[in-house]
């Protein structure tokens, strides 16, 4: 089963072999074509019958709203009255001018969950290398949702080329994201300028990236730290629980089973450790589909393993 209800790239095949591939520079409008984004959410009230076998009074419930697709009229979800829709084109219309005049280049776009959810990613023209030819370039996800399950969110991401993994870009404290809820007015303006200011943070990442390669990790820390990533709640939803199997398949990765394990920017160092947790999040974790495992990476628990798997490495060059 597949999430990927439609998409489009530019570059190398993606990791589940469907898609347009496009050529690079292509205009906005071909994008929302090929990426299957060329339709628009509509809405209508949520109506009920009042009555037996479906014959009765037909009554308007006005606090909440239908959301339904205008080219198939396939139902999304309902949602509150309040909720405040983002449209499919305007995910892409946001890199018109980053695009145009700021080195941006789109590199993948569609829809996922039969048009509930939908994404572009674009390369921002950042890179560094890192000791032993180890490149990762920087990218710009902007991504929503029209079910409720995700806000209209902005991240920055780097991508390691040798494995691609996929990681998000912390600024400072923070998370490097950047969240409307849908109870507020989505503007791409204001958007862009507090992303503005999270621009020059690449400089800041690769310096942290560069520490994290020269900060070897004592073998015997290894088990504690990724014990201390590698967890889920317990049925009780109270106490925490290791995933041994993670652990174990993490540890593998990391001793030399994983791509780009054996560079000299990743064996025995806290880069190489961190890596390791991403790749398993990325390619490796268990899930329904790869599909689900990139999504799960992205906005779920998968992205909350990474986030972990950040947090505790840089503790090692604090």
């Amino acid at each position: 089963m597949h999430l990927v209800e439609t998409m489009a790239y530019t570059g190398e095949r993606p990791w589940h072999g469907l898609g347009n591939k496009l050529a690079s520079q292509q205009p906005i409008e071909v994008w929302k074509k090929q990426a299957g984004m060329d339709w628009a959410i509509e809405e209508s009230e949520v109506r009920y019958i009042t009555g037996s076998n479906n014959v009765g009074v037909i009554n308007a419930f006005p606090e909440q709203k239908v959301l339904y697709r205008s080219d198939t009229k396939a139902p999304l979800s309902v949602v509150s009255k309040r909720f405040q829709v983002v449209q499919p084109g305007e995910i892409l219309e946001f890199y018109r001018d980053l695009t145009a005049c700021n080195g941006f280049e789109l590199e993948t776009a569609g829809v996922l969950r039969e048009g509930r959810k939908f994404w572009a990613l674009a390369r921002t023209g950042q890179s560094a290398t890192l000791k032993g030819r180890d490149k990762v370039d920087g990218y710009l996800l902007l991504a929503t949702a029209c079910d409720g399950t995700l806000a209209t969110t902005a991240q920055f991401t780097s991508v390691r080329v040798v494995c691609n993994n996929t990681l998000s870009i912390a600024l400072g404290n923070a998370s490097g994201a950047i969240k409307v809820p849908h109870r507020s007015q989505f503007d791409p303006d204001v958007v862009k300028r507090q992303l503005g200011i999270t621009v020059s943070s690449w400089d800041g990442f690769v310096a942290r990236m560069k520490a994290l390669v020269e900060r070897p990790v004592d073998p015997d820390s290894v088990e504690g730290l990724l014990r201390r990533v590698l967890t889920y709640q317990g049925q009780d939803n109270k106490t925490t629980v290791v995933n041994e199997q993670a652990l174990a398949n993490v540890r593998s990765l990391y001793e030399g089973g994983g791509r780009g394990a054996l560079m000299a920017s990743s064996r025995g160092t806290a880069w190489g450790l961190l890596n390791s947790v991403t790749e398993y999040v990325d390619h490796h974790r268990r899930a329904r589909s790869d599909d689900h495992r990139r999504d799960a990476a992205w906005f779920g628990q998968g992205a909350q393993i990474k986030q972990r798997a950040w947090d505790e490495v840089m503790k090692l060059v604090a």
